[in-house]
């Protein structure tokens, strides 16, 4: 296999790992609004991902890293037509953080709430706007024969793409609910549990109606074979849900989210950005990547840095294993 195609594959890994990693922290700061009743069941939601959420981060970085080194026309495109809503994304992951940080350090009841709104609003919308612009990734936008972006920021909030962002925003919640009943010990683990029947359902709808469009649209065997898979695992993280099985459910969240992340790229290849204009201006993982030089440097590089990545952040999960309640929470000066 070409180098260009294994930094495609592994790049798509990146995103998968992204969206199943980042998709439930987005999900609980969601449900920071939908599940928790009080403050103290907020604090336990948010100390659920607490450990977590920055490291669940840096495979955001990685990705777009990867992306910049191994395909840097692909990343030049992508960041100047898709500048306004990923400089959006950008400020929300740069307050989602500060909120995290912040939140705890006055004990005022405004204060806090501020912060907790800014949790929800910079979760929610990340996770809508990561399914528009894969959506449009897909899709394709109006490339021109310069590999520029020529079209305008209302081309991008196309039916196609703004039922990708309603699908990422469900599923992330469901794989929320999951996480947070595989986290939580008392009634906020029972309401959970029951939050994530409705939520699996509702996600379930968009979710089949933009996978099948997707395979209508680019599919071929490959990407009708996971779109089977994301069906099959979706049903049966709802059904092991039901049966209380959260550490199964979660799994199988994972896998739906994984195996639909896999599909868009298994129908993007060997595109990285179609053209609406002219199929023979497309992005391809040929006409954008890098020197065969370049990325055999970076696959040295990766093959030495991502066993280390991936067992730390394996040993930190390991560490904060253990449920939280309400009555695990310190007492407030």
């Amino acid at each position: 296999m070409e180098l260009h195609n294994v930094w495609f594959a592994l790049i798509a890994v990146l995103w998968i790992g992204y969206f199943f990693l980042e998709g439930f922290d987005f999900g609980v700061g969601v449900l920071t609004k939908l599940l928790a009743r009080d403050r103290a069941e907020r604090r336990v939601l948010i100390n659920t991902i607490g450990p977590v959420w920055d490291g669940n981060e840096v495979w955001l970085l990685t990705a777009g890293g990867a992306t910049f080194a191994a395909f840097p026309d692909w990343y030049a495109t992508l960041f100047s037509g898709f500048y306004l809503p990923l400089l959006l994304i950008l400020v929300c992951l740069i307050v989602r953080g500060v909120a995290f940080e912040y939140r705890h350090k006055r004990e005022e009841e405004r204060w806090q709430a501020n912060w907790e709104q800014a949790i929800f609003w910079t979760s929610l919308l990340p996770a809508f706007l990561w399914g528009v612009a894969f959506a449009n990734i897909v899709r394709g936008v109006a490339i021109d024969a310069d590999k520029e972006y020529v079209g305008g920021l209302l081309d991008l909030l196309n039916p196609y793409a703004l039922l990708g962002g309603l699908v990422t925003l469900t599923l992330f919640t469901f794989h929320g609910a999951v996480f947070a009943a595989l986290k939580t010990v008392g009634e906020i683990r029972v309401r959970a549990r029951t939050l994530s029947l409705r939520l699996g359902a509702v996600a379930g709808v968009p979710a089949v109606a933009f996978l099948l469009w997707t395979q209508a649209l680019r599919g071929d065997g490959a990407s009708l074979v996971a779109l089977a898979v994301a069906g099959t695992g979706l049903l049966a993280a709802i059904a092991a849900i039901r049966a209380g099985r959260e550490g199964w459910s979660f799994a199988l969240s994972g896998v739906t989210i994984a195996a639909a992340v896999a599909m868009l790229f298994l129908a993007l290849f060997p595109r990285v950005m179609p053209s609406t204009l002219d199929d023979a201006w497309s992005l391809t993982v040929t006409n954008a990547s890098s020197s065969p030089y370049t990325l055999t440097i970076m696959t040295w590089l990766a093959v030495i840095a991502t066993p280390v990545v991936l067992l730390y952040q394996g040993w930190t999960y390991w560490v904060f294993r253990k449920r939280i309640g309400t009555q695990h929470l310190a007492d407030t000066h």
